[in-house]
C-alpha cells in the first residue's frame, strides 16, 4: 500500500479559500486511508452494520474514489461516465470492492487523488463544469470541492 505524501492535517497552510478547500479534501482522504491502516483483508470486507451489507471499509473507500471520479472527470471535465455503477446495481462500486485487495483500492485512490490535486491546481475555482447537475445548472469547481465531496467524505451523505 502506497502511503500518501500529504500530511494528515485539517489546518490549512494559508487561509485563502482554495487552500482551505483542498486541505479539507486531503484531510478527509487521509482520514479514510488512516482508518484502513493495519486492517486485515478479512476485516476490510466485513459489514458490521445490520442491514448494510455494502458498508465495508473497502467498499466505502472504493465508493469515495468513484464519487470523486464522477464529480471531477464526468461532471467537471465532461468525460464519458465509465463508472462501475449500472441502473440495476447503482452501488456496484461498493459491492465490487469485495473482490479487490484493500491495498489495490487504496493505491488507486491515492493515484487518482494526486491527479485531482493537479486538476484543481490548474483551474480557477470559478471554472464551470462541462456537464450540468440534476437541476440543469453548470456548477463551478468551488461548488464541487465544497458542497458535495466534502460532505460525502465526512459522513456518506450526498445531495441526491
Amino acid at each position: 500500500m502506497t502511503s500518501t505524501s500529504q500530511t494528515r492535517t485539517d489546518t490549512p497552510a494559508a487561509w485563502d479559500e482554495r487552500t482551505q478547500l483542498t486541505t479539507f479534501l486531503d484531510y478527509a482522504r487521509a482520514t479514510a486511508r488512516a482508518k484502513c491502516e493495519g486492517l486485515s483483508e478479512e476485516d476490510a470486507r466485513k459489514a458490521p452494520l445490520p442491514g448494510s451489507p455494502l458498508m465495508t471499509l473497502s467498499g466505502v473507500v472504493n465508493h469515495l474514489r468513484w464519487v470523486e471520479y464522477s464529480w471531477f472527470q464526468v461532471v467537471f471535465l465532461g468525460e464519458e461516465d465509465k463508472g462501475p455503477w449500472t441502473d440495476e446495481d447503482p452501488d456496484r462500486e461498493m459491492s465490487m470492492a469485495v473482490g479487490i485487495p484493500l491495498a489495490e483500492i487504496l493505491d488507486a485512490y491515492e493515484e487518482q487523488s494526486t491527479r485531482y490535486r493537479e486538476l484543481v491546481a490548474a483551474h480557477d475555482l470559478d471554472a464551470k463544469a462541462e456537464r450540468t447537475i440534476r437541476d440543469g445548472r453548470h456548477v463551478d469547481l468551488r461548488w464541487i470541492l465544497h458542497l458535495d465531496i466534502l460532505r460525502e467524505l465526512a459522513d456518506g451523505r450526498t445531495g441526491h
